[in-house]
């Protein structure tokens, strides 16, 4: 009798793999077996739809049979990786199938695996008992491919062509999609490759999801445009009307408090959101009890199945309005932090402005240095605590900037100026001496500063030229250097400074070359001239006539701009002359008076505590003997 009824229990565990599914949306599965792991929430336990119920109607187009594709653009923390668990878990559980999940990189896709796919099958009970332990000898499963009854889950990184061209997938998975590699080795775009592994099943199901990145770069964007375009919108409590809760509509005071150079903010007001219908103000706490729903603008895209969702820190239960005004405050002044702010926490795309900056508002932004009570010019403003120079090389000609650098990137333009002459003359760099000898004076004349490190222009006609007289100039610390974009035709950005190299002089000798990436100083420039307040990262310019800032400079300043460049259908981006703009040696002066300060790379408040107590740090040197040295020490001696 017991033998009988061992083989009945048998029997019935296997007959268990041949049921039908049960009748669940993902919400409803995810709600009945989902534990949130303790090491990923801060609210672990079961799954709640009513803590995000903006997740609920996009996990549930996974289960409509007219849905082919969903999209999911948003900012971070709102849930969209437990978005993607929960559609793993459903279809382990229910609805069994080969599953692709696409991470950027192997890396990525790895930790993800043993971070969140690990957990969330130890923890809950249904997918326990369908996927074996990576441990288990007989298993058959390994970190980055999990296998389970009717299916199997597989995780590649975007650059993998072998892992996304291998073998059919009903199920496609793309987790920040705009962080992808944009060919997977020389196979071509990884979305095609993947979506390809789709074909031979007619109900596959294809998702991506992303944080946005940049206007007109983001794959995440295009994808979203060509599906219905939904935004989750509250109901206005005055109104009734539906509208999204945009930052633009977000309102609020606060104060700036200093500490030294330093700045922070405090909200004084209560933070609201303006309707943009009636104008009435509501609170974070209003709004978030209103009922809320997803409106499409392109219903249209229904017909060939495709969903898309775009959504904002703002619906966000992690994120309180005030941290996310907070952030924008702290990141305004800096392009690229606020960029970041942009992406994670307004569910924003960052837009390029090239072009809001132009000659006009740069020459109306100068501003008087000032002079002594002798009617005397001063030179350097309070604030410049380094001064480097940077020398652009034409057949006729020498161009310069001085510049001065100080505290968190913030600049002053101190003489731009033009020597003309055939480089290939002695006279020509004795006259750039009298630039690089001189000593810029403060109000105070008793302080002043030198130029600090002079990097010279060695391309074009003239570079044994240059190689020549920066040599003889090498006690002045002044070294050539060479601008280089990018390492290949469709390569990343090369550094923007790196180690110096020895070249050879056909008159006999060396000199030091530097390496400048000069993409990456441009793009630090082109974003530093959107600062608006004085502060970190802003660039402060003199009216004096007779210091060279004129209309033409800005014209040079703002000469170039990155563009998009599509070959073998790869884009990466170049920067072009804008047209209208015939000259860019001023942009090229800032370039490398900007790349020899980050060689420098000083301790500006041991600088500023020696200009402010010139005495501080002048003490008494022991002597010590000199020991004879066989060998070099460094393979830059001499250098910089």
């Amino acid at each position: 009798m017991k033998t009988i009824c061992s083989r009945i229990k048998a029997i019935d565990r296997a007959l268990k793999n041949f049921l039908p599914p049960e009748d669940l949306t993902v919400s409803e599965w995810a709600a009945k077996n989902r534990v949130l792991s303790r090491e990923n929430s801060a609210e672990s336990g079961p799954w709640r739809n009513d803590r995000t119920p903006y997740l609920t109607e996009i996990m549930d187009s996974f289960t409509d049979y007219r849905i082919k594709k969903i999209t999911l653009v948003a900012s971070s923390q709102v849930g969209k990786s437990e978005l993607e668990l929960n559609m793993i878990g459903y279809i382990i559980d229910q609805d069994p199938g080969s599953i692709l999940y696409i991470q950027p990189t192997i890396e990525d896709a790895k930790k993800f695996s043993r971070l969140r796919v690990a957990p969330m099958i130890r923890d809950s009970k249904t997918l326990r008992s369908k996927v074996a332990d990576v441990k288990s000898r007989d298993s058959g499963n390994t970190m980055l491919q999990k296998t389970f009854p009717g299916g199997m889950l597989t995780m590649v990184g975007s650059n993998s062509a072998s892992g996304l061209a291998s073998t059919p997938a009903k199920y496609i998975i793309g987790d920040e999609r705009d962080r992808w590699a944009d060919s997977a080795g020389t196979e071509g775009d990884p979305w095609k490759l993947a979506e390809a592994r789709t074909t031979t099943f007619y109900n596959a199901k294809m998702v991506d999801v992303s944080t946005p990145t940049i206007k007109n770069r983001s794959a995440i964007e295009d994808s979203y445009n060509l599906g219905t375009r939904e935004t989750w919108r509250h109901k206005c409590p005055y109104c009734g009307e539906y509208h999204a809760i945009d930052f633009d509509n977000i309102k609020f005071d606060y104060d700036v408090v200093k500490h030294g150079r330093k700045k922070d903010f405090v909200v004084t007001t209560e933070i609201s959101w303006a309707c943009p219908a009636c104008g009435c103000l509501s609170s974070e706490e209003q709004m978030r009890k209103q009922p809320a729903k997803w409106v499409a603008e392109n219903l249209g895209a229904l017909e060939h199945g495709h969903r898309s969702f775009w959504l904002n820190g703002f619906s966000s239960p992690w994120q309180p309005w005030k941290e996310i005004c907070y952030a924008f405050l702290n990141a305004k002044d800096d392009p690229e932090k606020l960029k970041v702010v942009f992406n994670t926490k307004l569910g924003r795309l960052w837009e390029l402005r090239e072009g809001v900056e132009d000659e006009d508002t740069m020459l109306a932004r100068r501003e008087e240095y000032g002079t002594r009570d002798d009617g005397s010019p001063i030179d350097l403003p309070d604030g410049v605590l380094v001064l480097t120079c940077g020398v652009d090389t034409q057949d006729d000609r020498l161009e310069y900037e001085v510049v001065g650098n100080g505290h968190y990137g913030e600049t002053w333009g101190i003489k731009k100026g033009m020597i003309m002459g055939d480089p290939h003359y002695d006279e020509v760099w004795e006259r750039l001496d009298d630039v690089i000898d001189k000593v810029y004076k403060f109000k105070d004349p008793a302080k002043g500063l030198k130029i600090l490190l002079t990097f010279v222009d060695s391309g074009g006609h003239k570079t044994q030229d240059v190689y020549q007289q920066c040599a003889r100039r090498r006690g002045k610390r002044v070294f050539a250097i060479k601008g280089k974009s990018k390492s290949g035709s469709m390569a990343e950005d090369i550094p923007y400074t790196r180690p110096p190299t020895k070249v050879k002089i056909k008159t006999g000798g060396f000199a030091w070359l530097y390496t400048i990436g000069v993409n990456a100083g441009k793009r630090e420039i082109m974003d530093a001239v959107k600062v608006q307040e004085p502060g970190a990262k802003y660039c402060h310019f003199p009216k004096e006539s007779d210091r060279g800032y004129d209309e033409k400079y800005f014209n040079g300043l703002l000469s170039e701009t990155e563009v998009p460049r599509t070959v073998n259908g790869r884009t990466s981006w170049k920067w072009e002359i804008i047209p209208g703009h015939e000259r860019n040696e001023p942009l090229d002066c800032r370039n490398y008076a900007l790349a020899a300060f980050r060689v420098i790379d000083p301790d500006l408040d041991a600088v500023e505590r020696r200009l402010k107590n010139p005495q501080t740090d002048k003490k008494p040197k022991p002597k010590r003997k000199r020991k004879r040295q066989t060998q070099k020490n460094s393979a830059y001696d001499g250098a910089w």
